[in-house]
């Protein structure tokens, strides 16, 4: 009875690339073709928009919507010269926002400006092209990397089916498919491996600092990640080579920590602005780390399963059995299979102890999902499957022992609530799959060979496309959604349109969002933004003016309200009466000028009215407050001001006003009711469930328009507005002090008169330049905090890489020449 054991095979030498330099082109494009029809065809099943006939499910799910759609759509008005403001400036959210941070934290990636060839009303259908590029750029990147680990390993084909089976990984089809900064990552970390592995006999000495600046420029988040797990694969590589002596294992790493500094130095312009971007930025929810049960951690490992707060550590159950099997594998060197398999196993308990937990996220528990590292430890399964795989297809003692520990993990697995009824079924048929493909395989004959390709590949696509059609139907459930841009977009962009008065005044698309970054969304310059990087300042400011916020802070509502309206200059706005209402465009009768004068004096400071707030920063009384008993007199306009409110509030028997406060995640800002009739039941507001701490603010139009006069006739001459800069020409004898209608963010630096440029100064959270006798005009320029540390680093290591790169030449002509 023939044995299925494999012979043991002749030691591979695992770093001499020489042996065969066969392509890798033909396994590069089927790992990506497996992806794309994984991925599409799952989409398309479960009715995800753009995709399939039955369009059932939003793809913009969360941030995804809310944040990274509306960033692209900011992105494709900068490359089509349509942006109000640069690349170091967005002028558009926030009255006047850091634009570099962003960009280095959300459209770093190469594969970003692919929006600029879609229209801009399919950002959500390019945003969705980029995501399945990416999944299918890592595939070709982790095959590339196999085949450079071991190049002379039969069946080569395998090694695409790996690279897809990494790149459909559950962190990546269930996790960052809505988060597609993270994907830069899953291509990042078999891209540095490879740097690595060049620095092992000295290769691609500038090639590979280039791609460590890539993949940190691209997302330095998932990089820093990505560079701790292509750390300790060189260390476990220089570990297994035994033709490597001790010194050279230390040239290596110094290869290696060369290329990676130079990398990382590349990158630093946009580092350092996006770390400083942090600092000044508004905190964050700060969580404690709990690790996840391990039953829980279990289920992960197997397709058909979904959670927000546990490792998707799928990836296929052949890629899993391989790696399971590693250790059994006779024909694998000793050395090699024990290292692998406790790499793999030392990473997965990593996840569990908090101080490793927090090492692998730069020492900070993360705001939603806590195992974002989850693509090292798929990667590193992955290689140890081809390592595996590589030294002949495993016999029928290795498949024994890697299904046993199979089992054990779907029995663990079978105590965790995570497992649906796909499942164990999935599991099942991917196991029969991988077994059948690797018998036929083994036999070598082409036509086997292709059945073999066929299972193998099938079972990928099955376990991945239910896995992530699963997925998708999960979020649509669990998440917010947006919807793709449709004929609610499409007529609030045309009243922005309608409407262009940018620097004279500012358009804001309105209190009633679609997304919370409406004004990248739909244009105009309005006060809503929502970033990880939203300013400490701008939120405070907003805050002490009765703005509201969700997303505990970071994220800013624009305020509806003629007072912070002739504060920020926004001379236009859009409103929605009510939910699914049309919009309509409202425009202020007269506007302040972006800069305009106060009188000299103390420096005033906030309290704990917004009402008060306002007239502070305006310069003029024009409220008077009242409780809900009380309403507003005849001839007011009606403000309510009920932070903490969640729920309902009512003007008479108007149209109900949901409200949604409660801190620390969310703050309802000030309602507009309208003009007030008068006490009794018409002007009577009912806030369901009762709050008694709400109070009404009734605006007296007429004195706000004698101080919008006064702002005018004292204000700026004139206001010119560049992509990062604001000049204005005074009146004669201005003095006080000049208050620019923008957050006083780092980075603004002013100078009167054109000369003594210095920080500029605060008043009440905005850009303020104190006047000397004489003064005829002020201007401010804005640079992000770090750019000019950030770009001195850059140039040193352009220089170093220039260096690395002359040197080799130049010691080969010296020797040429000494021979």
């Amino acid at each position: 009875m023939p044995t299925l054991e494999a012979a043991p095979a002749p030691p591979v030498a695992p770093v001499r690339i020489a042996a065969t330099r066969r392509p890798a082109a033909r396994p590069a494009a089927l790992s990506a073709l497996i992806t794309l029809i994984a991925v599409c065809g799952a989409d398309a099943v479960a009715g995800v928009v753009p995709l399939g006939p039955l369009q059932r499910h939003t793809r913009s799910i969360n941030d995804l919507g809310n944040q990274f759609i509306p960033f692209h759509e900011h992105l494709w008005d900068l490359l089509h010269g349509r942006a109000d403001g640069g690349l170091l400036l967005n002028w558009q959210s926030g009255y006047g926002t850091s634009f570099l941070p962003d960009l280095g934290t959300y459209l770093g990636s190469p594969f970003a400006l692919l929006v600029a060839l879609f229209p801009r009303d399919r950002i959500d259908l390019a945003v969705y092209v980029i995501t399945v590029l990416k999944m299918a750029a890592a595939a070709v990147a982790m095959t590339v990397l196999l085949l450079a680990l071991r190049p002379a390993a039969p069946r080569r084909w395998m090694a695409g089916v790996l690279g897809a089976s990494y790149a459909l990984c559950g962190w990546s089809v269930l996790e960052s498919i809505y988060n597609p900064m993270w994907l830069d990552g899953l291509i990042a970390f078999p891209l540095l491996c490879l740097v690595g592995h060049w620095a092992r006999t000295g290769r691609r000495p500038v090639l590979g600092p280039l791609l460590v600046a890539l993949a940190w420029i691209a997302n330095f988040y998932t990089a820093y990640m990505a560079t701790i797990g292509a750390g300790l694969v060189l260390l476990l590589l220089l570990y297994v080579d035994r033709d490597t002596d001790r010194r050279g294992r230390v040239r290596a790493v110094l290869l290696a920590t060369r290329s990676f500094v130079i990398g990382i130095g590349l990158s630093a312009p946009l580092l350092f602005t996006i770390y400083l971007g942090t600092k000044h930025a508004h905190p964050g929810w700060v969580r404690e780390f709990a690790p996840v049960s391990w039953p829980d951690y279990l289920a992960r490992t197997l397709p058909g399963t979904y959670s927000f707060s546990s490792p998707a550590v799928f990836l296929g159950t052949g890629a899993l059995l391989l790696a399971c099997a590693l250790a059994f594998h006779r024909a694998v060197p000793r050395r090699e299979r024990y290292a692998w398999s406790g790499l793999a196993l030392a990473v997965a308990l990593s996840f569990q102890w908090k101080p490793a937990h927090l090492a692998w996220h730069a020492f900070v528990t993360p705001n939603g999902s806590p195992y974002r590292q989850t693509f090292i430890l798929c990667g590193i399964l992955v290689i140890a499957a081809w390592i595996c795989l590589s030294y002949g297809i495993p016999g029928r003692r290795a498949l024994l022992g890697g299904g046993g520990v199979l089992a054990l993990i779907a029995a663990g697995a079978a105590f965790s609530e995570l497992v649906s009824a796909w499942t164990y079924p999935l599991f099942a048929l991917g196991l029969a799959a991988m077994t059948g493909g690797l018998l036929l395989a083994r036999r070598g004959r082409r036509g086997l060979s292709l059945l073999a390709l066929a299972l193998l590949a099938g079972a990928q696509i099955a376990q991945a496309g239910v896995t992530t059609a699963y997925g998708d139907q999960q979020r649509a459930a669990r998440m917010d959604g947006y919807p793709a841009w449709g004929a609610e977009h499409s007529a609030r962009a045309a009243l922005e349109s309608d409407a262009p008065g940018w620097p004279g005044y500012r358009t804001d698309p309105g209190q009633r969002q679609i997304t919370n970054n409406d004004p990248l969304l739909l244009g105009g310059e309005g006060g809503a933004y929502y970033s990880s990087l939203t300013p400490e300042v701008l939120n405070r400011t907003m805050t002490a003016l009765g703005g509201g916020w969700t997303s505990r802070g970071r994220a800013i509502q624009s305020l509806d309200n003629p007072v912070t309206d002739a504060i920020f200059s926004v001379g236009a706005r859009v409103r929605v009466a009510e939910k699914g209402g049309d919009p309509a465009l409202i425009r202020a009768a007269a506007t302040p000028p972006l800069v305009t004068l106060r009188p000299s004096g103390p420096q005033p400071a906030y309290g704990s009215n917004p009402f008060r707030n306002q007239e502070l920063l305006l310069g003029a009384r024009v409220y008077t407050t009242r409780t809900l008993t009380q309403g507003c007199p005849a001839g007011t306009d009606i403000f309510l001001w009920a932070p903490e409110h969640f729920g309902s509030a009512r003007l008479g028997d108007g149209p109900v006003v949901e409200m949604r406060g409660g801190a620390p995640s969310r703050r309802a800002p000030l309602i507009p009711f309208g003009p007030s009739a008068g006490p009794g039941p018409a002007s009577h507001i009912t806030l369901t469930p009762a709050d008694r701490h709400a109070e009404l603010g009734c605006l007296d139009r007429g004195a706000l328009a004698r101080a919008v006069d006064r702002l005018r006739a004292t204000g700026a001459a004139s206001v010119s507005v560049s992509s990062s800069s604001v000049h204005a020409e005074l009146p004669a004898g201005a003095s006080g002090t000049a208050v620019f209608a923008m957050p006083r963010i780092a980075g603004w630096s002013c100078e009167v008169n054109g000369a003594g440029a210095a920080p500029a100064g605060d008043y009440l959270g905005l850009v303020a330049v104190p006047l000397s006798a004489g003064a005829r005009s002020v201007s401010c320029d804005f640079r992000p905090p770090g750019l000019r540390s950030g770009s001195a680093v850059g140039v040193g290591a352009l220089l170093a890489l220039v260096g690395v790169g002359v040197r080799g030449p130049v010691r080969r002509r010296f020797r040429t020449g000494g021979a």
